[in-house]
């Protein structure tokens, strides 16, 4: 089996492994530079690690592959028979990492 972790960022919680591609909350680092997720919850594998509530000493690291934005999200309100209507867009920055290694 192997080796896992889930990691808070950007108010969420995601698990990943070695290898693997994830889209998190922006960080504000260059592409190609590499960040550390020091809020590991808990480690799986041959022997579970559960923290409380992270993981003492545990880090995960990745590399920023790329930084960019969502697709748009519109919203439309509407008041029937007002004639009153707004429309409004969003798109929401994300950073792309690869995670390198999971020190336990």
């Amino acid at each position: 089996m192997s080796t896992y972790a889930i990691i808070k960022t950007g108010g969420k919680q995601v698990k990943v492994e070695v290898g693997q591609e994830i889209y998190v909350e922006k960080i504000n680092a260059e592409a190609g530079s590499e960040v550390t997720f020091n809020e590991v919850v808990l480690i799986g594998g041959d022997k579970t690690v559960v923290g409380t509530p992270v993981v003492e000493g545990a880090t995960v690291v990745g590399t920023i592959e790329k930084q960019g934005k969502q697709k748009k999200v519109v919203t439309f309100k509407y008041k029937p028979k007002k004639g009153s209507h707004r429309k409004q867009g969003h798109r929401q920055p994300y950073t792309k990492v690869v995670i390198n290694a999971i020190n336990a």
